[in-house]
């Protein structure tokens, strides 16, 4: 069966519209902030999750094409929109909250180090609040923030799941927050977009490993995800190129015939003959940009300003 490669709800829905299908149970909501879009998928039915693939929920994103610039006012705007969503997934304006951050991925590996990166970044308090009291900080509600980031299994030889119910049953907090680095369809989307969702997350699932789920089936408390798009299955990029080639190829008229000929084939069928061409040595790959060292260092800022932000305004 022909399925595109996305951790994005977003792109999931979007190849339902390019096919002209209804799905039903998948509302969708848009709203224009400046040059900031954010939309909301909201899966309703059992119906709808199976038809995207994709538990029921909330999937918040948030696309800011200049994301990848150094315009740090710019990057505020994004973290102070980032933050709106998080009061709104959470009751962070009703009750003191004790939160754990988790930092999913690899540090040794620049794509998958967003998590561990924006951790480095938190502000911290727990630790804080539990020595000198909830009144250490003089807000007018102090919440608990902890972190941890648990690797890969590479490197502990543990399910990421198995390491964070340890430090639940140890600190008992309200909610996880979740950061990974996620895989995208479309390399437009490639660091220029957020997604955060109420739905938890799979570790490694954008890059084919499947890890056990981190949601509130499992964890026993609500998980609020966040992710950025930092890799494209290279199938897609190619996939891309072809449509692009074939438009090229109708335009031309020595070789109209053999553009409308391949053309002729459903996506479906070019996606899965592109696999077979590149298979075995390329179907495997993930592709990211260049300058994904600068990228995920201010990013990964971006995103803990944003979660500071939503517990701790100024």
């Amino acid at each position: 069966m022909y399925q595109v490669r996305t951790d994005l709800a977003l792109e999931a829905r979007e190849k339902f519209q390019d096919d002209d299908v209804e799905v039903k149970g998948v509302r969708v909501e848009e709203k224009k902030n400046g040059n900031m879009k954010v939309t909301k998928v909201i899966i309703e039915t059992e119906n709808g999750a199976k038809a995207m693939g994709k538990p029921k929920g909330s999937y918040i994103t948030l696309e800011a094409p200049d994301m990848a610039d150094s315009d740090e006012d710019y990057h505020r705007e994004i973290s102070k929109q980032l933050a709106d969503i998080l009061r709104g997934l959470m009751p962070i304006e009703k009750k003191e909250l004790s939160v754990l951050v988790v930092g999913l991925g690899n540090r040794e590996v620049t794509p998958d180090a967003l998590g561990p990166r924006v951790v480095d970044n938190m502000m911290i308090t727990r630790h804080i609040i539990r020595k000198f009291g909830k009144y250490a900080f003089g807000l007018k509600r102090n919440h608990q923030i902890s972190s941890i980031v648990p690797g890969v299994m590479a490197q502990t030889g543990m399910e990421t799941l198995e390491i964070i119910k340890g430090v639940l049953d140890e600190t008992s907090p309200d909610y996880i927050i979740a950061i990974d680095a996620l895989a995208a369809r479309s390399t437009k989307r490639l660091n220029r977009t957020i997604q955060i969702t109420d739905t938890g997350i799979s570790p490694g699932s954008g890059v084919g490993n499947h890890r056990h789920a981190l949601n509130k089936e499992s964890m026993g408390i609500p998980v609020v995800a966040i992710g950025i798009p930092t890799v494209v299955d290279a199938v897609t990029i190619v996939s891309d190129t072809m449509n692009s080639l074939v438009m090229a190829m109708e335009e031309t008229r020595r070789l109209e015939d053999l553009g409308r000929s391949i053309s002729r084939l459903e996506q479906a069928e070019k996606y899965e003959l592109i696999r077979e061409l590149l298979s075995p040595g390329l179907n495997a790959m993930f592709v990211t940009p260049k300058d994904i060292d600068e990228s995920v260092k201010r990013l990964s800022y971006t995103i803990s300003e944003g979660i500071n932000m939503a517990f701790f305004p100024v």
